[in-house]
């Protein structure tokens, strides 16, 4: 059955006073109500990828139940931004990472019962408890958004890194020049190419894209590894792969010397209106596969938390790049 959302813009709801965090209640009893969870994730080469659209989701008992969901520090952060809209996306974006993680332990952890931690550099990673009677699923996640979308990705046992764009964002400079600034020679020269305009913009995107899922999955963020420290070659034969400098890799001094090149990547169209960029860990060569290399996996799911999903892989809301 497909729910039908308010279209009417709604102001946040206050959030009910927090309760006791205790796993397997309350979100056990929301996700039965769902049609059957999806299939598990079979490989470290596999990713599943949920989005919402937050434009949808304007109805005040839906926001408020998202809004129960969160931690205390997550709630004074969401509502600590300048606007309403503002508010709502940081919501949404810790209510899709909980929900979604909620689903890979078969709903077993409450949404709201997960706990998180940051790395030095601040992505968010799964804190586990020790006593905790539950097992630890070596799950990895990584959220991306925009103002009109909002991704969660989910690998097992694998780093990832996700980004998530609009295909008709805006540059307050010339193309050439943002990339003359942000990225490689190699790379400016394949923009520059690039005669028409708009295609030329499209590519920037692209590599936009790409280069960020690439230091999100690293776990650094733009200031550990700067764009122009790596090059995303995107005509390579065996699909899109990352190129370091033979310096930086010898550079014991530098920031850098996170830099590897043993990565993989999926690029898509989302919605028909974004780019997105999936990264994950690629240690295992193998000679399984013509190429040197096997496919990674790739499926997504449009999901209104709690009320209705639909798996977007195969349809037109999903175009795959590489």
């Amino acid at each position: 059955m497909r729910h039908r959302l308010l279209r009417r813009a709604m102001p946040l709801p206050p959030p009910t006073p927090p309760a006791p965090r205790t796993p397997g209640i309350a979100g056990g009893r929301l996700f039965s109500s769902l049609p059957p969870p999806p299939p598990p994730l079979q490989s470290r080469r596999e990713v599943h990828v949920w989005y919402l659209l937050p434009d949808e989701l304007n109805d005040a008992s839906q926001l408020k139940m998202y809004m129960d969901l969160l931690s205390p520090s997550e709630r004074k952060n969401a509502l600590s931004m300048n606007t309403e809209k503002l508010q709502k996306g940081a919501v949404l974006s810790r209510a899709l990472v909980r929900t979604t993680l909620s689903r890979y332990t078969d709903c077993k952890v409450d949404p709201g019962s997960f706990e998180f931690k940051k790395n030095k550099f601040g992505k968010p990673e799964i804190l586990w408890q020790s006593d905790d009677n539950k097992m630890e699923w070596p799950l990895h996640f990584n959220i991306s958004h925009t103002s009109s979308l909002i991704a969660c990705g989910i690998t097992m046992d694998n780093l990832i890194g996700i980004d998530i764009e609009e295909k008709k964002r805006k540059t307050a400079k010339n193309i050439l020049s943002l990339a003359r600034r942000y990225f490689t020679p190699s790379e400016v020269d394949y923009l520059a190419q690039i005669p028409d305009p708009d295609a030329q913009q499209k590519e920037f995107i692209k590599l936009w894209t790409l280069k960020e899922a690439y230091v999100k999955a690293l776990g650094r963020g733009f200031s550990g590894a700067p764009f122009n420290k790596f090059s995303i070659e995107m005509e390579a034969k065996n699909g899109i792969r990352i190129s370091v400098a033979p310096k930086v890799f010898k550079d014991s001094d530098s920031t850098c010397d996170c830099l590897s090149e043993n990565w993989q990547f999926a690029l898509a169209e989302l919605n028909s209106s974004h780019y997105m960029a999936v990264c994950v860990g690629d240690d295992s060569r193998s000679s399984e596969s013509g190429n040197g290399r096997l496919p990674l996996g790739l499926k997504v799911w449009k999901t209104v938390p709690f009320l209705e999903d639909t798996l977007v892989s195969g349809t037109e809301a999903l175009t795959r790049i590489v």
